[in-house]
This record gives structure tokens, C-alpha cells and sequence, in this order.
């Protein structure tokens, strides 16, 4: 069977945009395949955070992934610095990784631009998330678009290590992407993708009428300024958000009625909240259940962090053989 690994920052509460970008897909990947669901604390200290707080985080995201799906009886949930093999595997992963791989990294590039001082571990941050995958010897990953890059270096690192130290047998597989459906989510701002740090954003668990309050002055098409102008629905983030959540005779109803000015924006607006309603009340309920018993979320974290243990001491174990660490 196919083995799945795929990893989320403790951003603390869960919004449509990973929902709709990652974990949505996960829950349908996990009855199809061996699936390791991580979430990755190591990672996200590489900005200033507040210790309190990431425990807080980690809690509400394992919270919130369970809630929308994640079920610790057919995948493995855990958190990252449970398994300190990661750390390891990614220092390791350090000495068959050029510099000039790393400094080629989009991401890398974009963020260190805007930074005062850029840390270490912006840089190594594709080799730990090398380590993060190839630990478990996954074969597929899902990921974003903007993930791609980071999963190739991951697929290059596993070339360079094989070649030198296990060239008879490939020990590490070069893992796959698997694309989410829903590839890019941007954020109600209409302008850059759905994020925490930008204000942008509708939380998974969010009231009704907090997410109306947002949704409301949510920016679409730029170009249609009075309810009579007829729209372009492609252009309209709303619109893109109705492909996510709502039935497709809506979604067909809505272009129509958008391109012909037969609804205003409100109108269109009004129809996306009833169906995220239907998406989303089920996952609020199973949120509300975990609340009143907070042992269940860190009995399956427990569950998976052993398991993964496991796992990732057998393949340290074989890479130290092979780098002569053995004895």
C-alpha cells in the first residue's frame, strides 16, 4: 500500500483555506492509502513565537483536524517534536544539500526579502521538510502548488543520499505530489492567498454571523461596480469559493445569474453562507464534542506519536548503517 505523509504549521485555529487547500483532501486520501498527518511545530519556531502559545496552537490545529475528518483510527496523527528523528534526518540531510539548492528555494527568496535578519532555518527549512517526509519513506505527499518546489529538492535530496550511501537499493523513494482539487484559496481581500497573518480569512469554526460579518464586505469582480453591471465570475473570488462548497447546479446557477447581473453581490454572497453552513455545521458540532473532552485529541496525538517513533527509529536505524555510524 502507497504511504502518505503530509505535514501543517500550528497556526491554532483552522481556516477554509487549509481546509479547503489540504485537510478537505486528506480526509478523503486517508481510506485510500497508509496516512501519516503531522503537525509541525519544529517549523513553525522559524518565526518569533510565544512558547505558551504554540501549545496552545498545537491543541486547537489537532483539535480542528479532527473535527474536520481526521480519524485516528484509520490515519496517524501526531505532533512533530514528539519524533526527534526528524532533527536528526534533517541535519543529516544538511551534508548532501548545496547551498545553492536551498538559496534557489522561491519561498526562501520572497520571505528573506522582507526580513531584517534571515535565520538559518529559513533556509534549511526544505531540508527538515525532506526529513519530514522521507522519515516515513512516503511515496505521495499532498500539497499546494506553491509546496512543489520544496517536494522536488525533497526528491533530489533522496537522489543525492541514495547515490552515495545506498546506491544498490534506493532505500529512500522519491515521494510524488498529489494536488488538492482546490489548488490555490486566496483570501477575502481578493488580492494574495488566504492567510492568518494577512487578516484575510474565515476560521473553520467560526459562527454563522461571524463568518456573514466577513463575508459581506468580501471583495469581487473589481469591475462590476453597480448591481446592474454584469459580472465575470471567473475573476470573482466568491465565485471560486462557490466551487468549493457549493453543489454544482449552484454553482452553474451563480455564473448565470452573475454574468447577466441577475443577482448583486450580496445576493451571490448570501448563497455561498447557506452552503458553507451545510459544510461547516457538522464540523463545528464534532468541535463542540472534543472541547467538552479534551483527552480524546491528546490520546490520539499519543497514539500517533508512538507509532511514528517507531517507524522513524527503523529508518535511522538503516541510514546509520549505511553511514558507517553503526558499532
Amino acid at each position: 500500500m502507497a504511504r502518505i505523509f503530509s505535514g501543517i504549521q500550528p497556526s491554532g485555529e483552522l481556516h477554509i483555506g487549509n481546509y479547503l487547500g489540504a485537510v478537505k483532501n486528506w480526509v478523503a486520501l486517508q481510506h485510500t492509502a497508509e496516512s501519516i498527518f503531522c503537525i509541525v511545530d519544529y517549523h513553525a519556531i522559524i518565526a518569533a513565537y510565544e512558547p505558551a502559545q504554540l501549545r496552545i496552537r498545537r491543541h486547537e490545529m489537532a483539535l480542528g483536524l479532527l473535527a474536520a475528518g481526521i480519524d485516528p483510527t484509520v490515519s496517524t496523527l501526531f505532533v512533530q517534536s514528539d519524533v526527534p528523528e526528524h532533527t536528526e534526518l534533517a541535519w543529516i540531510f544538511n551534508t548532501v544539500t548545496p547551498l545553492g539548492e536551498l538559496e534557489r528555494q522561491t519561498q526562501f527568496k520572497d520571505k528573506s526579502q522582507r526580513m531584517e535578519s534571515v535565520s538559518a532555518g529559513l533556509l534549511n527549512y526544505p531540508i527538515l521538510q525532506a526529513a519530514d517526509i522521507l522519515l516515513y519513506r512516503a511515496d505521495r505527499v499532498p500539497v499546494g502548488e506553491d509546496q512543489l518546489q520544496h517536494l522536488e529538492l525533497s526528491r533530489v535530496i533522496a537522489r543525492r543520499w541514495n547515490a552515495e550511501f545506498a546506491a544498490d537499493e534506493a532505500y529512500f523513494p522519491e515521494p510524488q505530489p498529489v494536488l488538492t482539487p482546490t489548488r490555490r484559496i486566496m483570501g477575502l481581500d481578493g488580492q494574495s492567498k488566504m492567510s492568518k497573518s494577512m487578516g484575510n480569512t474565515i476560521g473553520l469554526l467560526e459562527t454563522r454571523e461571524a463568518i456573514w460579518a466577513k463575508l459581506r464586505p468580501a471583495v469581487t469582480d473589481p469591475k462590476r461596480i453597480k448591481k446592474t453591471d454584469p459580472g465575470t465570475p471567473e475573476v470573482c473570488n466568491i465565485y471560486h469559493l462557490h466551487k468549493a462548497f457549493s453543489p454544482p447546479e449552484t454553482v452553474e446557477h451563480v455564473a448565470v445569474q452573475c454574468s447577466t447581473a441577475g443577482w448583486g453581490c450580496i445576493d451571490c454572497k448570501k448563497v455561498l453562507a447557506e452552503s458553507m453552513e451545510t459544510e461547516l455545521v457538522p464540523i463545528r458540532s464534532r468541535a463542540a464534542a472534543l472541547r467538552e473532552d479534551p483527552a480524546r485529541v491528546q490520546s490520539a496525538l499519543d497514539a500517533g506519536a508512538d507509532k511514528c517513533r517507531a517507524l522513524a527509529r527503523e529508518t535511522i536505524r538503516g541510514v546509520r548503517e549505511r553511514m558507517g555510524f553503526d558499532g
